[in-house]
């Protein structure tokens, strides 16, 4: 492992608002800046009232005007809600503002349901362009791209980094094919991680954005002073999760000792996705991170989870430092 990055969710508290989970955002990229992370990402999702980043790349925005070193990116924009063109001058923007700085992470599902889907006015009834869509993008970010017809202006010659995100094996063989870096969302759908991660490495094909193949592996980390501390602020992420599993999505819940509400299938279920995770205290946490590193050798590690308390999950991030510190070696690849 390389580096150690940090994806935020602006989840909005039950109790709190919008305005002070993006208040929080910005203040948790400036700890994680200090802490030593190399890149802090904002996820695209939409009608969810627990989330406070749908409109992404002004997030990214927000973060970057408030930090100086760390990069700023997507996990991810949702491809299929824009119009390539709108991406590429929305992140060749933030790329002229802060240059160096900028991630572009593209995903391939809608991240909301389909009714709202419908409602950003894309159409959801012809073929699967993501590939093309993909390639488009990068086009217009490349050098020379200001004598085209179409430019993204400003986007041009900014050669922003393309991620591939992904939580299938359709991403892996796509970033493998195009010689791009590969963001596996194992946070929350760890079934294919070890399939995908080894398809992506064998497949890869050199190219000019990358001459090898650099993974970057996704897991939830809710670390405290002691175990049941940790799993006692993990609680609100596990109902949350439940509820929205359930169709009852909403601010983040507080936490509890009482998940009794939560049926025993939809707990297994929970479980199952939530399972590369790292819980507990300083010990049980990094005995996790360095069991789940030895097993998938990612060249990055990116945490995430979503904690009530702003407090404890500035403390969890950390605690989360000072274990990946440890293990982060020099990085071996050209990769941004």
């Amino acid at each position: 492992m390389n580096r150690y990055s940090l994806l935020d969710l602006a989840a909005v508290p039950e109790g709190s608002d919008a305005g002070t989970a993006l208040v929080n955002t910005r203040d948790l990229a400036q700890r994680a800046e200090a802490l030593g992370f190399h890149r802090y990402w904002l996820a695209e999702h939409h009608n969810m009232p627990g989330i406070a980043s749908a409109a992404t790349s002004i997030v990214i925005g927000h973060v970057a005007e408030a930090t100086s070193t760390i990069r700023v990116g997507s996990g991810g924009v949702m491809l299929p809600n824009h119009a390539p063109l709108v991406v590429a001058e929305q992140f060749g923007t933030l790329a002229t503002l802060y240059p160096g700085r900028i991630d572009l992470g593209l995903g391939r599902a809608p991240g909301t349901d389909m009714q709202t889907a419908m409602a950003l006015r894309r159409n959801m009834q012809g073929a699967d362009r993501f590939p093309e869509d993909v390639v488009e993008i990068m086009g217009y970010f490349a050098d020379g791209a200001e004598h085209a017809k179409v430019q993204a202006v400003p986007g041009a010659g900014t050669n922003v980094p393309v991620w591939i995100l992904g939580s299938s094996l359709y991403g892996a063989q796509l970033a493998a094919h195009l010689g791009l870096p590969y963001a596996f969302a194992s946070h929350f759908a760890p079934a294919m991680l070890e399939e995908a991660s080894y398809i992506y490495r064998t497949r890869f094909q050199p190219s000019q954005y990358l001459s090898e193949p650099y993974f970057m592996m996704a897991m939830g980390v809710c670390a405290a002073d002691s175990d049941e501390e940790a799993e006692y602020q993990r609680s609100s992420q596990i109902l949350s999760f439940a509820r929205l599993r359930t169709g009852r999505p909403g601010k983040l819940p507080a936490p509890t000792h009482d998940l009794s509400e939560v049926p025993a299938e939809v707990m297994a279920g929970v479980e199952q996705a939530f399972s590369c995770s790292a819980v507990g205290g300083p010990q049980t946490v990094r005995r996790r991170i360095e069991e789940l590193v030895e097993r998938h050798r990612p060249d990055e590690v990116m945490i995430t989870g979503m904690m009530h308390d702003h407090a404890a999950r500035v403390r969890s991030t950390e605690i989360a430092a000072e274990i990946l510190s440890d293990m982060a070696k020099p990085a071996a690849t050209a990769a941004e």
